[in-house]
């Protein structure tokens, strides 16, 4: 093997290692956000809990008793709703930082084996008919991963929207149970 491919290989390696150290960093921070929402939704749970047993402990007779019951029963959407769109967020965020490293790395992929192909033309006899078939093996991947990418960016919108329509219909139906229960 010669120097040069020695170096080729050793600098297609060192780019490797760089992208999986990328990804796994990403991963990591991802778990880390992951964690800390999961700790701030569980300390709000437990103060929550806690008040909710003073506020029971306090209560003086049988007409405060079913107030309290009514109040404490009715579940907290907002919160629901706010704990899911960080998860989503959070997800997005990650798929996001994951698909431009991922898109960098093919882009270099592309551009090397477009380098290699073309100096295969001049290289032995027949090298353009082995080349042309390369290219066409090429536009066809360099098309798959942009219909890939695309409809990765499809069903990223459509989660959001989904989200957001889960929002606004949340919304809508606690401040109706709010307007029902201030009725009465």
């Amino acid at each position: 093997m010669s120097n040069a491919n020695l170096e080729q290989l050793t600098a297609a390696q060192k780019a490797s290692a760089e992208v999986m150290t990328s990804l796994m960093r990403t991963a990591f921070e991802g778990m880390q956000k992951m964690a800390e929402l999961n700790m701030a939704a569980t300390r709000d749970f437990f103060n929550t809990s806690v008040a909710n047993a003073n506020t029971l402990m306090s209560v003086k007779d049988v007409n405060d008793m079913s107030k309290v019951n009514q109040n404490l029963a009715k579940p907290n959407f907002d919160k629901v709703m706010g704990y899911s769109r960080n998860v989503y967020e959070l997800m997005a965020e990650m798929q996001k930082e994951v698909a431009s490293i991922m898109e960098s790395q093919y882009g270099q992929f592309a551009k090397n084996a477009s380098t290699a192909i073309d100096k295969t033309k001049t290289a032995a006899p027949g090298g353009d008919v082995f080349a042309a078939a390369m290219k066409s093996m090429l536009d066809a991947t360099n098309s798959a991963y942009n219909n890939m990418t695309s409809m990765a960016k499809q069903l990223s919108d459509i989660a959001e929207s989904n989200i957001q329509a889960a929002s606004t219909a949340t919304s809508k139906a606690v401040g109706a149970a709010t307007k029902s229960a201030a009725k009465k």
